[in-house]
């Protein structure tokens, strides 16, 4: 299925090697949309929601499934079904009206669905939520139990970096690079992105040497290189 051109490239299904520490506790900045979703969801106390309990038990009917990993065919029993290219593209539900339902029971079978992380990322900011209507959690929550779940994919940490991002949370998106960092990535296309992430954060230095990693590994969209050459930081690799 293809998605909408980016300078930013978007997540594709393919494994990606990485190590990582797990997240066991929700953040403080969950907290804060945990309050900014109460009328939404049920009531809970303040020790389910830094116990991790507000976002939910991972297990479910089907799965759940590392997606890297995970044979295709079991894939297509999510994807023929719930993520098709018209839920990808936002423009309408498959097993029902609301996008958002479809996205989440895939998120659900596979929380570390780069493609599917990315989409209910882009539904929040098309609907101006913090919760889309038809999903279970919030939209940072299910970042969340991907890491819960496999505190050891990058795609993950990098596709939420740039969801903090977006949010205006540097410090936090920096947190998330960092540990995409240290499982030294060896994907070109985490790596490109990865520069594009510490581009966002002000470190021009790790998105200089990112860039560089990228290109050299046959990356051959100009963005990043355009991004450092105006913010007056990029550098030919040295011979």
């Amino acid at each position: 299925m293809s998605l909408p051109p980016s300078d930013r490239l978007r997540p594709s299904s393919k494994a990606r090697p990485a190590a990582d520490r797990p997240v066991q506790r929700m953040k403080p900045w969950a907290i804060a949309l945990a309050i900014a979703a109460a009328s939404a969801m049920p009531a809970v106390s303040a020790a389910q929601v830094q116990s991790g309990w507000f976002c939910g038990g991972l297990e479910t009917g089907y799965g759940p499934f590392d997606y890297r990993t995970t044979p295709k065919d079991k894939r297509d029993v999510v994807e023929r079904h719930h993520f098709t290219p018209k839920v990808v593209a936002l423009t309408g539900g498959q097993s029902s009206t609301q996008i958002g339902g479809d996205i989440a029971y895939t998120l659900h079978a596979f929380p570390n669905h780069p493609v599917a992380l990315d989409a209910m990322a882009r539904l929040g900011r098309k609907e101006g939520t913090a919760h889309v209507r038809g999903a279970r959690y919030t939209v940072e929550c299910y970042f969340e139990r991907a890491i819960r779940f496999v505190p050891d994919d990058p795609q993950v940490r990098v596709l939420y970096a740039h969801f903090l991002v977006s949010e205006k949370r540097l410090k936090d998106a920096t947190t998330q690079l960092d540990a995409a960092d240290r499982s030294k990535p060896a994907s070109p296309y985490i790596q490109y992105n990865l520069g594009l992430g510490y581009a966002d954060v002000g470190n021009y230095d790790k998105s200089l040497a990112y860039a560089h990693r990228a290109y050299s590994a046959g990356i051959d969209l100009p963005g990043l290189r355009e991004r450092l050459q105006r913010a007056g930081k990029w550098k030919n690799p040295a011979k």
